[in-house]
């Protein structure tokens, strides 16, 4: 078959009826363009047929011959679309920037075309971007890239906010999903099709195959991965693994939160021995803990002034007292879903290196676990993720897609790939554990916090780990709390750590709490929090927020009438503050430019940039003379990116390095370099090479020693988001208006990136307050949420005006002056919408999602 892509006739083997994006990919090496969802919802496959955007999943080959397609590739990087996306920061991870910036481009040009240069309103931009989604939520600078090049704003280059956003907008950024290798055989997991089972055989009947059943032999949940297969192709691994028979002996299975706790309930782990590899979905080890059947209750550690707490909430709940808030609060299971998919290429050199591609948020300990399992000495494993799709915290391990890869790498002797399809993704790609969060507040004559109960159960499906009552430890001061903290199993897919674990479960309960309890005082919901918060970060953060005139201006609660009402709510959050002690840097002098390398990587936080600015700033050099090269495990030792510490971790490091190599070019240089400017200096240095440590904060860290270099430092991070919504009392919608974020992390590395991530967050917690449920048959256990058209993300139409404060002091005695801000950016964001649905309404939201038939229940009562 012949096509015309990018202006050139090109031929290509390919069965007509293949999806184009399959073609464009592997017969054409075009992977700007991205596979995702499938369906043609998503938008990150868009290409231009003859100048109109399709979406290339749902498009077969044959309808391709003919037409002139043109790819991101084909739009040249010189595009005022691609220059207005790289200077707005339209993006993080990049991975669905292609498609924006290929329907975007279309858009634009038909614009300006009809109305000249005008902006189009926001309306009119979202209408236009309405098939597209950003997993990462970077709308906010999609809008005013759209904007920026309809004007005729960037018909001329300008200056990137982001070092490597022109790898994004010209598709040029190698992902995991992008990796071809000479020889490379594609990689099928076959997974269970029931809930719980044991697994008594697997014929492979003829198909190199590798077995992947758990230890015992039993899946717990209907797409537990099985075994794996490989082939020439896709196609024909697909028609391999269906030549796999495999046979189960079903089991009882539990699919219910609401059924696991019942008595004769079938139970998910029934063995001491298998309780003791339970899957879990906590971030570093699990808290000990006992069994009672299906539920597993973690030991914790115990506060002092517990049994206080509980008597004098019993007392007052005898006595009637109003000042008592208590109620039951649920959330919904979250999925990750990054647009990336958790994807491996693995590889076995004639030496026996294994070198593994993967989308990972931790190359270092990816390559650490992969030499423990194979048994290869940690020299001899090599871990790539130059470019990842997303994470949100499921891809810190050495995951199910890496195990196939490298299994069946070894067992052919030819490179593997292995990507999950959407439906595993949305599955088995990780998920927020669901919450049911019993909490009472006691406030005491003189309106000060007298006592704090929460009761948390986490519905992790098949794993351990929840723990959203240990996050009530850590607000509102130390008035005596008792807190309980446990999971209930169930045959579902199991959780995973997602951007600030358990964080926005415990802040939707403890939040809204906190809001009645000054509806209840009659006083400022801001200023309650002023009072009750010992933190002086957040102190600052309240008297600004108290000032906004989105605050100021809000209608008193219930008051408003008529269809539309207007509503606007406050939360707070807080953080851990952790670094990375062993963080390095290292700078070469390579043709005159400095190359820093480092042993991290960049899930679209924008790492990359902060090295970059950093070693320019230090040594006053241009843009062309530095150079940033990470997501490689053999570079010096880098922060994972997890826990909010890679960007606290890594700047100070950068810093360090960047003196060094400017002394070590004077020192080289003699007397006559000793003023002279680093880039004058360079030139004469090739080879020069120095390494930079972040060094220990001023005072130390809170505990004297680190786990898997993880310190715990002195102090939390703070956020304050103010929300407004509209709701619509006809239809029970809710829409987000406006958002007001405050953070207090101290120095802000990179401005753009940074109030862009802080700006995701928003979207993010916006998709968990109104939209995101995972749901399951609850007859099998098989999710019926596998797609993205049943498992609703937040689209750029959902977007509010948001608005970002970073406030400046506090971590002085920080190394670099600054903290993460992935996690507490997020930690409040829905508990502040269900707060201005209250304000709005009257009516007090105590499920997540806001769904409809809830709100329209709820006002009706």
């Amino acid at each position: 078959m012949k096509l015309t892509v990018n202006g050139a006739v090109t031929g290509v083997d390919a069965d007509p009826d293949e999806p184009a994006v399959r073609t464009l990919r592997d017969g054409l090496g075009l992977t700007g363009t991205k596979l995702v969802c499938g369906t043609g919802v998503c938008g990150a496959c868009t290409v231009q047929v003859d100048g109109v955007p399709r979406a290339s999943c749902i498009t077969p080959t044959a309808a391709l011959a003919d037409r002139e397609i043109t790819t991101v590739e084909g739009l040249g990087g010189e595009h005022p679309v691609q220059r207005a996306f790289a200077a707005h920061d339209a993006m993080q991870c990049g991975y669905c920037t292609p498609g924006f910036v290929v329907e975007a481009a279309a858009f634009v040009d038909g614009w300006r075309v009809e109305h000249g240069d005008t902006e189009p309103s926001r309306e009119q931009i979202a209408a236009a971007m309405a098939g597209h989604l950003c997993r990462c939520g970077a709308y906010q600078g999609i809008y005013a890239a759209i904007a920026a090049a309809c004007a005729g704003r960037h018909d001329e280059p300008a200056e990137p906010a982001r070092v490597d956003a022109a790898a994004k907008v010209t598709g040029a950024a190698r992902y995991t999903t992008d990796v071809r290798l000479p020889g490379q055989l594609e990689g099928v997991i076959i997974r269970s099709p029931h809930a719980h089972a044991r697994v008594d055989a697997i014929e492979a009947n003829g198909v190199p195959l590798v077995d992947l059943r758990p230890a015992d032999g039993v899946v717990r949940y209907a797409g537990q991965p099985v075994a794996a297969v490989a082939a020439a192709d896709h196609a024909a691994a697909t028609a391999a693994a269906a030549r796999v028979e495999v046979s189960y002996t079903p089991l009882a299975a539990v699919t219910e939160f609401g059924s696991a706790l019942a008595e004769g309930a079938p139970l998910v782990y029934d063995t001491e021995e298998s309780r003791k590899s339970a899957l879990s979905s906590a971030e570093g080890a699990n808290l000990p803990g006992r069994w009672q059947g299906n539920l597993h209750t973690t030991s914790g550690l115990p506060l002092p002034g517990g049994g206080t707490a509980e008597r004098r909430i019993e007392r007052a709940r005898r006595r009637g007292d109003q000042r008592l808030v208590s109620a039951v609060y649920t959330t919904a299971v979250q999925v990750h879903s990054a647009l990336e998919p958790h994807a491996s290429v693995a590889r076995f050199d004639d030496a026996g290196h294994l070198h593994l591609y993967i989308s990972t948020q931790r190359v270092s300990a990816v390559a650490d676990a992969a030499a423990e399992r194979w048994k290869l000495p940690r020299e001899q494993v090599h871990v790539v993720a130059e470019h990842v799709g997303g994470g949100f915290g499921a891809k810190a391990n050495l995951t199910a897609d890496a195990v196939a890869a490298v299994e069946l790498a070894r067992l052919t002797g030819s490179p593997v790939r292995v990507v999950l399809d959407r439906a595993e993704e949305l599955t088995d790609g990780g998920s927020r554990p669901g919450s049911r969060t019993e909490l009472s507040l006691l406030a005491d004559e003189r309106g000060r916090l007298a006592a704090l109960t929460v009761d948390a159960q986490g519905d992790g499906g098949a794993s351990t780990g929840s723990s959203v009552g240990l996050m009530a430890r850590l607000m509102y001061g130390t008035a005596p709390r008792r807190i309980r903290d446990s999971d209930v199993l169930t045959n579902l897919p199991p959780g995973a750590p997602f951007r600030a674990p358990n964080g926005p479960q415990l802040a939707w309960a403890l939040e809204q709490a906190v809001d009645e309890m000054a509806h209840r005082l009659g006083e400022d919901p801001i200023s309650l929090r002023r009072r009750w918060d010992g933190n002086p970060k957040r102190r600052a953060l309240y008297e600004t927020a108290a000032a906004l005139p989105l605050w100021t201006g809000r209608p008193a609660t219930g008051s408003a009438a008529g269809r539309f009402r207007r509503g606007v709510g406050v939360a707070a959050g807080n953080w851990l503050y952790m670094a990375s002690p062993k963080t390095q840097v290292e700078l070469t002098v390579e043709r005159g430019t400095v190359v820093a390398r480092s042993a991290t990587q960049d899930l679209g936080t924008g790492l990359r940039t902060v090295i970059a600015n950093v070693v320019r700033e230090e040594l006053g050099l241009p843009a062309d003379r530095v150079r940033v090269e990470i997501g490689s495990s053999d570079h010096v030792p880098g922060p994972p990116s997890i826990g909010s510490r890679s960007t606290t971790s890594v700047g100070p490091a950068a810093h360090d390095a960047a003196v060094r190599l400017r002394t070590a070019l004077r020192e080289g240089a003699g007397t006559a370099g000793r003023e002279a400017p680093v880039a004058a200096l360079l030139d004469g240095a090739d080879g020069l090479r120095v390494t930079g440590r972040r060094a220990r904060d001023r005072g130390g860290y809170l505990l004297p020693f680190s786990v898997a270099d993880a310190a715990i430092g002195r102090g939390m991070s703070g956020a304050v988001h103010v929300t407004e919504v509209e709701v619509d009392t006809l239809l029970g919608s809710v829409r987000v208006t406006r958002v007001w974020g405050g953070l207090a992390i101290g120095r802000v590395y990179a401005q753009g990136p940074a109030r862009n991530q802080a700006e995701g967050a928003i979207i993010q917690g916006v998709g968990y307050a109104l939209f995101e449920q995972r749901r399951a048959d609850p007859a099998t256990g098989v999710l019926l949420t596998d797609n993205l058209e049943d498992y609703h993300l937040p689209g750029i139409g959902d977007t509010p005006e948001m608005e970002i404060h970073f406030h400046p002091d506090g971590w002085e005695y920080v190394t670099g002056g600054g903290v993460g801000l992935g996690e507490v950016s997020a930690v409040g964001v829905a508990a502040s919408v269900g707060n201005a649905v209250y304000n709005a309404t009257g009516w007090r939201p105590l499920d997540l999602p806001i769904r409809p038939d809830r709100l329209l229940e709820g006002i009706n009562r």
